[in-house]
């Protein structure tokens, strides 16, 4: 009789475990998990396909000391696009670089396929007493690059303070002209005409453009910049 009693109670207990859901989980382990929403695609970032104007060079193209947006080259874009130019300016300006750092620099700005190159190096060379030889071979090595490339390559010229003397001064000088004579590519005589020495118009280094001295560099710029752009 125990025996009996003991057997009902298993089917019992085996007919209450198969009411609480165990078919359920049965059929919901069956069934194939929900699709996740595909992921959209990426906004592809928008290509500027303008032709490129670099300003390659030191602190003045990089804009040492004024706010982002206040350099020569920003200036100098909204000149272009102002006088309804289609071209991008791309600042290649690296504070402190020499001549020799402009060399080493020229693949990043080879890769960038620039039509018109702005190629402001050596008052840094000057200024650190460089011999104006080596600095001359290293504008030369550049500018045979870039017109190798098909740029169109526009010297920009730079002095220095007369206490670094005649005998210096005026071989640097000569080395822009010489360079843009051999090479047969426009010379902007001294990029910052009209502001170096002008206190309002530089910082208190008595060299780097305030914004409005930027301003100013930019509208020299164009001067030169202007016959060589087309519509």
């Amino acid at each position: 009789m125990a025996v009996s009693i003991k057997l009902m109670s298993a089917a019992v207990l085996a007919v209450a475990l198969s009411g609480c859901g165990g078919g359920e989980r049965s059929e919901k382990a069956s069934e194939p998990p929900a699709a996740l929403p595909a992921p959209e695609p990426p906004t592809p970032e928008p290509t500027d396909t303008r032709p490129v104007v670099a300003a390659f060079g030191d602190s003045i193209s990089a804009g040492f000391g004024v706010d982002p947006g206040q350099s020569y080259p920003d200036d100098l874009q909204r000149l272009i696009d102002a006088a309804g130019y289609k071209y991008h300016v791309v600042n290649l300006g690296v504070s402190g670089d020499t001549t020799s750092d402009g060399v080493e620099r020229l693949p990043s700005v080879l890769a960038l396929k620039p039509a018109i190159v702005i190629l402001e190096f050596g008052g840094n060379d000057g200024l650190r007493g460089q011999p104006v030889a080596a600095a001359k071979q290293n504008l030369a090595r550049m500018i045979e690059a870039l017109q190798g490339a098909r740029a169109i390559v526009v010297l920009a010229g730079m002095t220095l303070p007369r206490n670094y003397g005649s005998d210096y001064i005026q071989p640097f000088g000569q080395m822009y002209v010489d360079l843009a004579k051999q090479f047969s590519i426009p010379r902007i005589p001294f990029i910052l005409e009209g502001v170096g020495g002008v206190a309002s118009l530089t910082q208190p280094d008595g060299i780097h453009p305030t914004a409005e001295g930027a301003r100013i560099v930019a509208q020299n710029t164009m001067k030169y910049l202007r016959p060589l752009l087309k519509n």
